[in-house]
């Protein structure tokens, strides 16, 4: 397991546990729409080649980082059913479905509910320039990458980014639930 990434978990799952958050104030209004997410065609864990328009129906979590473990707890039933989270690799070389899995597996993902997605090297450089992420191997070996989780709605559309890892997990709740009634 990559170090970068062990290092990513543990901040991220630092930062999650840390400290209840407030609830947060209710929104009057619908998130923004951004535009059509971009596609992909990408394969999972499994092995099963998987499409963001898989995804129609559902609400969409997507991000090139490894995140949300405790999240996908308190989302209840949503989760699987109305609510996938989707983590794609930005090192597909290395990451290969069986890595994804184990990886997947040691910090507790659902699999019914949350998909670790690798391609091509091509594939997903493009899939990450599509999305706004930036990411380049480091000498070292590890890769080093914008940290950005996006929420899609369950017609495709991309609805909002969280740009860094000391995003509010319970706002990101919030917001993707207020999607299942958008």
């Amino acid at each position: 397991m990559r170090t970068g990434v062990v290092l990513t978990v543990g901040m991220l799952t630092a930062l999650m546990l840390a400290q209840p958050h407030a609830a947060p104030q209710q929104k009057s209004q619908s998130l923004p729409k951004v535009g059509p997410a971009p596609e992909f065609a990408l394969t999972s864990q499994d092995g099963a080649e998987v499409r963001l328009k898989d995804f129609r129906g559902k609400v969409v979590a997507l991000t090139f980082i490894f995140t949300m473990c405790t999240v996908q707890d308190r989302l209840g039933s949503d989760f699987g059913q109305k609510i996938a989270f989707v983590s794609i690799t930005v090192d597909p070389e290395r990451d290969t479905p069986q890595v994804l899995k184990e990886y997947g597996e040691a910090f507790g993902a659902n699999f019914a509910g949350w998909f670790f997605l690798t391609g091509s090297l091509s594939a997903v450089r493009g899939l990450t320039r599509s999305y706004g992420v930036f990411a380049a191997k480091a000498e070292n070996g590890n890769v080093d990458h914008t940290f950005l989780t996006s929420i899609i709605d369950r017609e495709g559309i991309l609805r909002v980014q969280y740009l860094g890892v000391r995003f509010d997990p319970e706002e990101f709740r919030h917001d993707l639930l207020s999607l299942l009634n958008d």
